[in-house]
């Protein structure tokens, strides 16, 4: 264990300690308010580019298990916490999550005020930062940081997405056939497709319109995944071409696409949103979820055609629009993650509304 710090953009510095992995390492610095679950968030795509502070003081309790892998890899740049739990304990367990970070070789600091630091982040705002076990100069980590690029114009996508397409399997009998556009897309929302008799053929962003209609699917989905939206332009074009001619649904990055293939601009929250524990009201039927939740951008609904789009979901804690419906093809997409992992299960219904599109649309 060695001494380490973290160095923000605007100079403020924060002090801990390091596990394994020594050196240094930079993103943008965000915080989770999930109480657990930190193994999903390790390993979700969306998180790439970004420092993690977890909220909840003590993570580990349960350990790490093969099953609750999003990805193969961990994406996270750092992860920060107040004390990692030393004596974990579940059935499921076949590590502890000290093991799993030094093994991978993350960044991993503990004995942070990680109050002080979600405070800060809520107030000023979420912000660059350099977590080092090297070097605690000021200048000399102001100027290494200043190398480090922002999250704002970031295509993370093309760091995440596969390179080659894939199937995963359907469970029980096949009903549909969906085109999954991979843009960091977590295995959960794979298994909860698969379990409504969706085999999902999963293809890489930069996958042409022309070929995804070829293939002939029911429906397409556009995933979650990181960075800045706007800068995703290849896959907001394919999207622009294949709205109208075939079912789409969309969750977190893929609504903020989506978005932008309607006409409309996203703009960059504060903090952002990240945990499993947001309020969010379904505008069409007034139901209230809880929902997980992970992204640092969003759809501004004044820059789209109230004509052509419409608002349906809301979140209940900053009025910000957390899902979008074209009223004339079929198109659909909410900001949350409907698949949770972690999170309450309240909003997989959604998938169950994707299958009624499809439905709708092949017998229309």
């Amino acid at each position: 264990m060695k001494h380490a710090v973290i160095y923000l953009e605007d100079g403020t510095i924060f002090r801990g300690t390091s596990l394994g992995a020594h050196g240094e390492s930079g993103g943008e610095v965000v915080f989770n308010t999930a109480l657990c679950g930190y193994q999903e968030v390790l390993t979700d795509p969306s998180y790439a580019g970004q420092i993690v502070t977890m909220t909840y003081p003590l993570i580990g309790n349960y350990g790490i298990n093969e099953e609750d892998l999003e990805s193969d890899k961990i994406h996270v740049k750092g992860f920060i916490v107040k004390e990692f739990c030393r004596t974990h304990s579940n059935y499921r367990a076949t590590k502890s999550l000290i093991q799993y970070l030094d093994e991978n070789r993350i960044l991993a600091i503990e004995g942070v005020d990680t109050r002080a630091l979600t405070r800060h982040l809520r107030i000023a705002g979420a912000m660059k930062g350099l977590i080092s076990t090297e070097d605690v100069d000021p200048a000399s980590l102001k100027a290494k940081l200043a190398k480090i690029p922002s999250m704002d114009g970031a295509d993370w996508v093309k760091e995440v997405a596969p390179q080659k397409a894939y199937v995963w399997p359907v469970q029980g009998q096949k009903k549909y056939k969906v085109v999954v556009m991979d843009c960091g897309i977590k295995r959960n929302i794979l298994r909860e497709m698969a379990a409504l008799g969706i085999e999902c053929h999963v293809v890489p962003p930069t996958m042409s319109s022309a070929e995804i209609l070829a293939m002939g699917a029911d429906g397409i989905f556009l995933s979650s995944g990181p960075g800045d939206p706007a800068a995703v332009t290849y896959v907001i074009q394919t999207v622009r071409e294949l709205i109208g001619k075939t079912p789409i649904f969309g969750i977190c990055l893929g609504n903020q696409m989506i978005g932008h293939a309607l006409g409309g601009t996203t703009y960059k929250l504060k903090f952002g949103h990240h945990g499993s524990n947001h309020p969010v009201k379904d505008l069409e039927t007034g139901r209230i979820s809880i929902t997980s939740q992970n992204h640092g951008f969003c759809v501004d609904i004044k820059s789209l055609d109230p004509a052509s789009v419409e608002a349906i979901h809301v979140n209940l804690n900053d009025q910000s629009v957390e899902g979008l419906r074209h009223k004339k093809f079929p198109l659909f997409s909410v900001q949350y993650h409907p698949e949770a992992a972690p999170g309450p299960n309240d909003a997989k219904y959604l998938f169950g509304k994707f299958t009624d599109m499809m439905d709708k649309f092949k017998n229309a």
